[in-house]
């Protein structure tokens, strides 16, 4: 068996079928096998993967995306185990793609791309996010993240690794856990702009920030079994992190404001940095869409306070102990 494509899937039975549909009619000529792995589903995901002949079951009690994503690597019988997530549509290519490194024996893993047909502005503005992180990644011949959206590894090194982190309970920064720890071990992973699928992105305002709070939320977690990768690592934007800084200097000026009626000015001198961060992301994204590039920098305000909300009670989180 060459490849094991493994689909970890809960309540999904309004994205699955699509989903299923294009994993089924890849446009490769190897041997591959689709694994679903339902999380304890309650709505019709299991009929629905059962409709497909190429496609095998593996049920599990609700658990979580980690715990489904270890089991189908444990019934994948190919070399090459691929992650995707049931709401993505893979191109007709992407499973070549994916698979196309691995000619090279040094590689142990792949990270494919998202790309998005979404009309709303915030989803749009999502995109533009990850695109212009894409562009960071390409620079490097070797990477030290691989999202498990679309995502491949050797199954000799992911087993190695013994599979992702399940005590992160949900999809909150288990892929980027594992990610760590494969190039920690002198692994080499690479990217792949031409292997992508499609994904539909949060549409509102309340979502989008949700994500973000918990993004930061687990990503202290990752950074507290893995405090060197806090320097910086091959996806994530530094300007970001010089924005969660500013935000929380601005916090604390402001904050002080009543006591110290001086620190007004430097917060306004804050503030004003933080939206001169702002305008690099806005020019590159007004060449790609002036409504997100207009949008970009109220909508990176709010990010960022979601960010550093949400690091804040990791931090304590973390500090208390607590799992």
């Amino acid at each position: 068996m060459k490849a094991s494509v493994i689909i970890p899937a809960f309540n999904a039975e309004k994205t699955l079928r699509q989903c299923l549909e294009s994993t089924e009619r890849q446009e490769f000529r190897g041997e591959f096998e689709i694994i679903v792995v339902d999380d304890g589903s309650t709505d019709s995901t299991i009929r629905i993967a059962g409709e497909f002949k190429k496609v095998r079951v593996v049920k599990q009690k609700h658990a979580g995306p980690a715990v489904g994503r270890d089991n189908g690597a444990k019934h994948a019988k190919g070399g090459i185990i691929i992650f995707v997530d049931s709401d993505c549509i893979a191109d007709k290519n992407w499973l070549a793609e994916m698979l196309a490194p691995f000619g090279n024996k040094e590689v142990a893993g792949v990270q494919g791309i998202y790309k998005c047909r979404q009309k709303e502005l915030i989803a749009r503005m999502t995109q533009l996010e990850i695109e212009e992180r894409y562009i960071k990644m390409a620079k490097s011949k070797y990477i030290d993240f691989i999202g498990s959206y679309s995502a491949g590894y050797r199954k000799s090194v992911f087993e190695e690794m013994k599979g992702f982190d399940t005590s992160f309970p949900m999809a909150s920064g288990e892929d980027t856990d594992l990610s760590f720890r494969i190039h920690a071990a002198g692994y080499k992973m690479v990217f792949n702009k031409k292997a992508f699928v499609y994904h539909t992105h949060p549409t509102t305002l309340k979502k989008y920030l949700k994500v973000k709070f918990y993004r930061a939320f687990w990503r202290t977690k990752i950074y507290k079994k893995h405090m060197k990768k806090m320097a910086g690592d091959s996806y994530t934007s530094q300007v970001m992190k010089a924005q969660i800084a500013l935000f929380y200097l601005l916090a604390l000026a402001l904050l002080a404001t009543p006591l110290l009626p001086g620190t007004l000015f430097y917060a306004g001198g804050i503030f004003l940095l933080f939206i001169l961060s702002t305008i690099p992301f806005a020019l590159w994204a007004a060449r790609r869409d002036s409504s997100v590039a207009a949008a970009a920098p109220f909508l990176t305000v709010l990010r960022t306070a979601a960010f550093c909300t949400g690091f804040a009670c990791g931090t304590i989180k973390q500090v208390a102990g607590k799992k």
